[in-house]
């Protein structure tokens, strides 16, 4: 992959050493946009109540399968009770929103800055609709007010946000909550290798594997949240 012209001035940027002044004018101010955001995001989620975040591509399309399917699975986790939290922009998460919008439910869309792909849709209410320019700061919304996690198929932002999760869990950093992957051919081979490789070279262990579900329909996907809080006596929003 070959640097334009401005990714190598970026880059040469970073290894010229900086004064104190060029510090504070960059790096320490660039903490009170961190500020805002988690202010913002905190206030904002914590009226919501219960939610399941949805994850999948941004590229899929309004006629594909996985978009039906996103939509089909909010619109049943509302009809349950339960907020939806998205990222906020097109194709999966577009359905998403969409299928909570048209049960009638409450719906969220944590939307990040970026040059393509992403640009907020039109399923979420104003007031519920967060712009974010730094990926930490969104992804601590996700972990912080979402009480499960679909998983629909997509890119590296899909497996970064399901890793980010299986992680933070297995390390009790985070209190467990039902992680559900839909569509097993999809998710074939990469589990394959988690079991195969990760697993027999001893770097997870056994039980590791039981930080996720498997699924191949939306009632499965529903199912195991359900079944997970029903365990506990605790209800969504109703």
């Amino acid at each position: 992959m070959e640097l334009n012209k401005d990714e190598i001035a970026r880059l040469r940027k970073t290894f010229n050493p900086k004064t104190w002044a060029q510090v504070k004018a960059n790096d320490s101010w660039s903490v009170f946009k961190i500020m805002s955001e988690v202010v913002d995001g905190y206030e904002t989620l914590s009226k919501i109540g219960p939610c399941v975040a949805i994850f999948g591509s941004a590229r899929t399309g309004s006629g594909h399968e996985y978009y039906h399917t996103a939509e089909e699975v909010a619109y049943l986790l509302t009809k349950k009770g339960f907020g939806i939290i998205t990222g906020g922009g097109p194709g999966v998460m577009e359905a998403a929103n969409k299928g909570a919008h048209i049960a009638g439910g409450k719906s969220v869309g944590l939307n990040i800055n970026l040059p393509f792909e992403q640009s907020a849709n039109s399923f979420i209410d104003p007031d519920k609709l967060i712009q974010f320019d730094y990926f930490f700061t969104r992804k601590l919304m996700f972990m912080r007010y979402a009480q499960g996690y679909i998983v629909l198929p997509g890119g590296f932002g899909t497996l970064d946000e399901l890793f980010e999760a299986i992680t933070l869990i297995q390390t009790d950093k985070l209190v467990e909550f039902p992680i559900v992957l839909i569509n097993k051919d999809y998710w074939a081979g990469l589990i394959r290798w988690i079991k195969d490789t990760m697993l027999k070279q001893g770097n997870i262990s056994e039980e590791d594997l039981d930080i996720f579900h498997l699924v191949d329909t939306v009632e499965e996907a529903v199912d195991v949240i359900e079944k997970f809080y029903s365990k506990y006596s605790l209800k969504p929003n109703f």
